[in-house]
């Protein structure tokens, strides 16, 4: 029935901060950018390597994102990576704050949080392939 996940879509507070985060630090590229008068909002579409995965709005005045304690929705937004550190570092150098490393105890696997311009926990998990997912028993 279901073929993939299209695309995510977020809304933020502050749309060229936003902007910034998602395409000059975690490198996602623009697909298209479109100003919708009606609406005084932005809808960005954003690709990673070339596959349509997010789509960034703004909207006037939008509430505050509730994420401690944690609510209900969205819990946080995870990027495969080949390597942790140098994911890391780059954050770093961008005076992002970063989490110390953790291993999920399911898979092994390292991974570390940082948080979007409005505190949406960004997660960056090493890779792993589904052949090792697969012979997990869970």
């Amino acid at each position: 029935m279901l073929n993939k996940i299209h695309h995510i879509a977020l809304i933020c507070s502050n749309y060229e901060i936003s902007k910034r985060f998602y395409t000059e630090i975690l490198g996602l590229e623009i697909i298209n950018e479109t100003y919708r008068v009606e609406r005084e909002s932005y809808k960005l579409d954003l690709a990673l390597h070339g596959n349509y995965c997010l789509e960034l709005f703004s909207f006037p005045n939008p509430p505050k994102r509730p994420s401690k304690p944690e609510a209900t929705g969205l819990r946080h937004l995870a990027f495969e990576v080949d390597n942790l550190e140098i994911v890391i570092n780059h954050l770093i150098r961008h005076k992002l704050e970063v989490e110390p490393i953790r291993i999920d105890e399911i898979t092994n696997k390292r991974f570390t949080f940082t948080s979007d311009p409005d505190d949406l926990p960004i997660e960056f998990y090493e890779k792993i392939e589904q052949t090792e997912f697969n012979n997990k028993k869970l």
